[in-house]
Parts: structure tokens; sequence; C-alpha cells
């Protein structure tokens, strides 16, 4: 190349590589100015002289090969130009300044653009070297920095697509790293990077960004699969070159002008597949794959019937995105049949224009800044993302921001149909009550019940795809405190949840402050909790006034799971301090404590100790120690009967206690359901209990036949409060149940 016939002698492997790319180009991509990209390439290489990869390589390789990508997405000049370009900034000492004065703004707007991008990094937790270990990286992503991002990669979605060639790159050159740093990369790779490309529908760049991160996840698995698909890999594609022919032909015989290959399933998709499905590896159906690509899509239904006529369909195993697209607008027909020798055969069906729209998604669709108007399709890829930027708006708190963003991007998919026929997409396990206030916020507050596929469901059901839901309202109805309990299960996207929120802070003061002392009582009472002070759950909260903590609760702000797990944290975990609770004297206080198996004993070694029977305190639980005579140190919750005695009579055998840390063990406490009786009461009530692990001692039933009220008391083997809160709040919702709380005897 006439390019580099001055750099040439200097046998530069660079160069060679940067050959090779400008053959690529002069080859298939006349339309991108091959001197523009040589003048960013020499820039690039000249900026990171001397600097080398982990693996050993120059790093110029590494944004050549990024360049490539870019390529072969037939994306334009300046962005293959930022390719070359895009670390000079972060690695090197160019700055944007210099940047711009050498190729101008919209090239220096896009690598400020993909530099941002590395704050996706603070979305998702990492998962490190060991057992998959997940752990929190320290920081965060903060809403602002977010909206921004959001912001460049709206106005400009090149910046994604350069972003998520870059990972790809670095994600097939992750082999010289270490394994620690292999399985953080290869996290975030699947949690952000890959769901990124399917949003964008760029087909092309998610399998393999899916396959490379399982294979640093879980490379045995990976392995076992690869060796699967590698023994039989000869036999499999004579069988797919005969089916292939057997369809061509067919097809001409019908007049029906077509593109029939064979296509390649992807390791991390048959294990998704196996998992999802709970199937072996030979239980998979399209492990032998064939695409057909027809010109009209009324022609991917005459071939859907042809193929149907050749070989005997697999019932449940059909999917028409044509008429339903995926969120991302990806479009085809899935079928599986028994091909010849009774063999599972999937195909898929489309139209030439829909192949392209799969593989390469918004890159299929990008025009030049002076060219034409984008597509429908291009439009509708990047409007989640303008969505996101209006709903920053509604969202003041940064971390439900984050967790909305989350919740769009980052999880699996449902479809379902409003009654008139419109396609809903929506979070994988979608409520119907999630569905209610997706459709507008005045339904969400009206909705009393719903209906799916024409039958009634409870507000907690998980919806599927493909499912039709109605929803009942009331006239004027307003939505309910318990929608914002989490373990309640009636919202599961941060989009409802935060339209509920915004409907309470609208309310008046009084009335959300009289409304939160009630939940906050409540919950109190339903865990027979009495030695907590609402003054003491304020300071937890950090308000100065209590009122102010009632109306935070009342107005949605402070849920009932987050009041258990502050007086968890209040009553054994380290947040309690002398001033706390002044009228319980303290024995040695200031000495180091002494771990004696649940608890934590101030100034007393080596001591046995016992949980009180009088009481039963579970973790959680604000306890004290009582010296006994004869059997150590008994354990009781601090508002217990017999503590209160020993205040008058025996206060220098109080000792000061904490729960421990990290405790493995069970706790009895018991429980009283207060219901109107029905057949199966007790079997649905055991059933809760079974799910959540918690074990049965006893169970005493009465009935009053006079009002068919019922009064069961149940003795529980419990690990801590938010156990106990959980279950208390599965058993209220259950027909029939007027009450569940913990008894204090």
């Amino acid at each position: 190349m006439v390019y580099v016939e001055a750099l040439a002698e200097q046998h530069d492997t660079p160069v060679e590589r940067f050959n090779a790319l400008a053959e690529t180009i002069k080859k298939n991509h006349p339309q991108i100015d091959i001197d523009s990209v040589f003048s960013a390439f020499e820039f690039a290489n000249k900026a990171h002289y001397g600097q080398l990869r982990v693996s050993g390589e120059p790093y110029v390789f590494h944004v050549i090969s990024v360049a490539e990508i870019l390529l072969s997405l037939n994306l334009d000049t300046p962005s293959i130009m930022t390719a070359l370009l895009h670390d000079v900034v972060e690695d090197t000492d160019i700055t944007l300044e210099q940047l711009e004065a050498e190729f101008g703004i919209e090239v220096t707007a896009l690598v400020d653009s993909v530099t941002k991008m590395r704050a996706f990094s603070h979305l998702k937790p990492d998962i490190i070297a060991g057992e998959n270990q997940v752990i929190e990286k320290p920081g965060g992503l903060k809403a602002e920095n977010l909206r921004k991002l959001l912001l460049a990669m709206a106005e400009d979605v090149r910046v994604v697509m350069i972003k998520l060639a870059d990972r790809l790159h670095n994600m097939r050159t992750l082999g010289s790293l270490s394994v620690k740093k292999q399985k953080i990369i290869a996290a975030e790779t699947a949690e952000i990077y890959a769901p990124l490309a399917n949003r964008l529908g760029i087909w092309q760049l998610k399998w393999e960004l899916e396959d490379l991160a399982f294979r640093y996840l879980d490379g045995a698995n990976y392995k076992k699969i690869a060796q699967h698909l590698a023994e039989r890999k000869v036999d499999r594609d004579q069988y797919i070159i005969d089916v292939v022919h057997t369809i061509k032909e067919n097809l001409a015989d019908n007049h029906i002008k077509a593109e029939v290959t064979g296509r390649s399933k992807h390791i991390y998709s048959i294990w998704k597949k196996m998992q999802r499905k709970k199937l072996g590896f030979h239980q998979i159906y399209d492990l032998r794959a064939v695409r057909i690509h027809v010109e009209q899509a009324k022609d991917c239904y005459h071939a859907l019937g042809i193929v149907h006529s050749i070989w005997k369909h697999i019932p449940f195993e059909f999917d028409d995105y044509i008429a339903t697209p995926k969120e991302n607008n990806y479009q085809s027909i899935h079928t599986a049949v028994l091909g010849p020798q009774g063999k599972t055969l999937e195909i898929q069906i489309r139209t030439f224009d829909m192949h392209k729209h799969a593989e390469y998604g918004v890159a299929a669709h990008w025009r030049y800044k002076e060219g034409g108007k984008q597509s429908g399709h291009y439009e509708q890829k990047i409007a989640w993302l303008r969505q996101l930027l209006e709903w920053k708006d509604e969202e003041k708190n940064a971390g439900d921001f984050i967790d909305r963003f989350k919740s769009e991007v980052f999880q699996d998919r449902v479809y379902v149909m409003t009654p008139e026929g419109e396609i809903i997409d929506m979070p994988q396990g979608a409520t119907p009550l999630d569905f209610a206030f997706y459709v507008h916020t005045e339904v969400g507050a009206r909705c009393r019940g719903a209906k799916v596929n024409g039958k009634m469901v409870p507000l907690t059901y998980e919806l599927q795809s493909g499912q039709q839901v109605y929803i009942l309202t009331a006239k004027k109805g307003v939505p309910s405190r318990d929608w914002l309990n989490l373990q309640l299960g009636y919202l599961k996207t941060s989009r409802a949840r935060s339209k509920v929120r915004h409907w309470f802070k609208q309310q008046n003061h009084d009335q959300n402050v009289s409304a939160g002392r009630e939940v906050l009582e409540k919950e109190l009472h339903r865990l027979a909790i009495s030695d907590i002070s609402h003054e003491k759950l304020a300071n937890f909260f950090h308000f100065d006034k209590v009122e102010q903590l009632f109306a935070e609760i009342g107005r949605g702000e402070i849920t009932a799971g987050q009041i258990v797990s502050a007086i968890h944290n209040l009553g054994g975990y380290g947040e309690k301090t002398e001033k706390d609770d002044e009228s319980l004297p303290r024995q040695n206080s200031e000495l180091l404590p002494q771990d004696s198996g649940d608890v934590t004993i101030y100034g007393v070694d080596n001591v046995l100790t016992q949980i009180a029977h009088c009481c039963k305190p579970v973790p959680g639980d604000a306890i004290i120690g009582f010296i006994t005579k004869h059997r150590g140190i008994t354990i009781h919750r601090s508002d217990c009967h017999n503590v209160q005695h020993a205040l008058e009579e025996n206060s220098e055998r109080l000792i000061e206690v904490q729960w421990n840390q990290e405790i493995n063990q069970c706790y009895v406490v018991i429980i009283d359901v207060i219901a109107m009786d029905r057949q199966g009461l007790l079997r649905d009530i055991t059933a809760i209990l079974a799910n959540l692990d918690i074990n049965v001692l006893n169970v005493n039933t009465a009935t009053k036949k006079a009002d068919y009220s019922a009064r069961m008391r149940l003795s529980l083997e419990i690990t801590d409060i938010d156990q106990l809160s959980r279950a208390l709040n599965r058993i209220i919702q259950l027909p029939n149940v007027l009450e569940a709380y913990r008894i204090a005897e």
C-alpha cells in the first residue's frame, strides 16, 4: 500500500497489520476514506510506541483488531478512526485538545464517549477467582454520570458499537491474564456487554461475547459441550448438507427463490437451553440447524408450510418472531421438525432484510450524518435509551434510577399482550400489577385484580411470554403500601415501584405521618418487638425527629423490609451502644468482648451459654445475659419479664451480650395465625414454611364453630428476624388469613 511505503522498510509488525486492514477496506469497503484511516493509524502507532499488552504484543495490535471488527459491521470512516484512537487519551499523554486539533470534533467526541463507557463496570458485581464468588466493587456509578453516558449513547449509538468491539477483542485475548482477572472481565462481559449487544440487535457480537464469557466463567461445562459438538461434527455436517439439498429442491419446485445454509449453534445458547428446560445435551433440538433466507415475508410462511409438509413438526417447538418481534426487533420464524433418520432439526426462516437486521442490529441501519434519514428499525432500537433519559427526571433517588436501568437493560424479557393485541415488553418475573402500571399509572393505582388468558390470577402471578393480560380496576382505587414490600411479590419492576412511591409522595403530609406510624407499629407488633423505640429507629435512618421517619414510611420511601433490616441491626449487629438502653446495667463493658458461640459476652471468657426458654430470643432481638448459679449465662430478650424482675432483685447478675456476626444455628419462635377456617389452610401454611426452609416443631389448632374462626399456634425453627418476617408476610397473603404474628411469651 502506498500509504505505508515510508514505514514499510522498518519491517514493523504493526505496519504489516495495518496493511492487511487497508487491503480489506480497499476490497470490501470502498466507502471508507483510507487516507483518514491511515492518518489515525499513524497517530495511534506513535502514541502507543513502546507499549505492550500483557501477552507481549504491541499495544497497537489491539486497536487495529477493534477496527477490523467494526469493518465487519460496515461502520463508517469516523468509527474506524475512533477504533484506532480510542485508547490514546486514557493510556498515553495525548489530550482531547490535541486530538481535536488533529482529527476534528466528531472523532474526538467519539473517543471521549468511548472512554466514559468504562463506567459501565460499576453497574454489576464482579465474579472473582475461586468458586465463582460474587463480590461488590467499591464505589459505584452515580446517576448523573449514567445519565450523561446514556445521553452520549442515544445521540450517537456508534459509541456503544465501538465499545462492544473493544470488549470483544479483549475477550479474544483474555488467556494471557490471571485467572482472577479473567473471571472479573468475563463476568462483566456476560452481565453488561452481551446484553447491550442483544438490546441493540447486534447478534454477530452478542453470541461471541456470550461464548467467550462462558468459557472463562464455567470452563468445565464449556469444554464438555465443545467436545460433544466436535465428536459428531463430520456426521452432522454431512447430515446438514443432505437436509439443505432437500429443502432447496422443494422450494425450487414451488418457485420460491431462497438461500439455504447450515447454521452453527453457539455453545452458551446450548448450555442456557439445557439449564432453562432441564435437558441433557442429547435432548437439544437445534444442534442440527438450517436457516432459510427468502425475498419477502409472505415467502417465509410459504416456506414454513413446505418444511412441515416434508417433515413432522415437533409440538411446542415453534416461535413466530415475524408476527411478534423481540424487543430488539429480531424477526424470524423458528420451528423444529423430525428430520431424516428421525433426528431433531431446527429451521429458521427469515427474509434477507430480517437477516441483516438480526446479524448487525443498529449497525445495519447506520447512515452517514450527511446522508438520509435513519430507518424506523434503527429509531426503535435506540428508543429505550431516550426513554431511560426521561426516567431520570422521574427518579429522584440515584439508586432507584440505576436499578431501573439495570432491569431494563440486563434482565431477560417477557412479551405479553393487552386485550387489544398490543405487545408489551417487560422484564422477566413481572406481575399483572407491573403490567398495569406499565399501561398507565392510573390503571395501576386502581388495579384490584387481573385475568391472564381469561382466567383470574393473583396480582403476584409471574407473567409468561405470549399471555394476554386484562386488568380489573375499581372506580376510585388507590395503591396499597403493601405493594412496596418486596417480600410480598406484588411489584417486580423498579418502574412500577417508582410510580407507587411517587403517588404516596403526593399525598398530604399528615396522612403520610399517620399511615407511617400505623405501618411501623403494625410491623413491630407482628414481630413481637417492644424494646426498640421509635426514636432509636429514627436515629438509625438519620432523622432528627420521629415524625420524619413516619412520613418517609408513609410515602413509601422506607419499606417494611428496610424496617426489619434496621431492627436486625439495632438488635444484634453492633449498632447498640451503652446509651441505647441505659435502664439495663452493664458489667465490665470496657473489657474486650469474648466469643461464646452464638453470642459475644463482654468481660467473660470460656463460659457456657444457653437460650432462655421463657422468651426464646433469636438473632435480631435485643438481648442481655443473666448469670445463673449452675448453668452459665442465659440469654434473654431485653424486654423479657424475667429480665425486668432481675433489674429489681439481682441487677448485678446482668451482663452485656450481643449476637455474633455470623450465625448458622436455628432458634425457636412461636407464632399465632388467626383466620377464617377453611379446608387446606394448614397445608398452605406449612408449604410456605417449607419453601423458606423453616422447620415446624409443633402445631396446635383451635376452631370456633360459632364464627368459623381458627387460631393456629406454631413453633418454628428460624435463623433470624428477616426469615421470620418473610414467613409472616407470605402467610398473611393466604386466603382467609386475618393475622399472623409472633408471640412474646
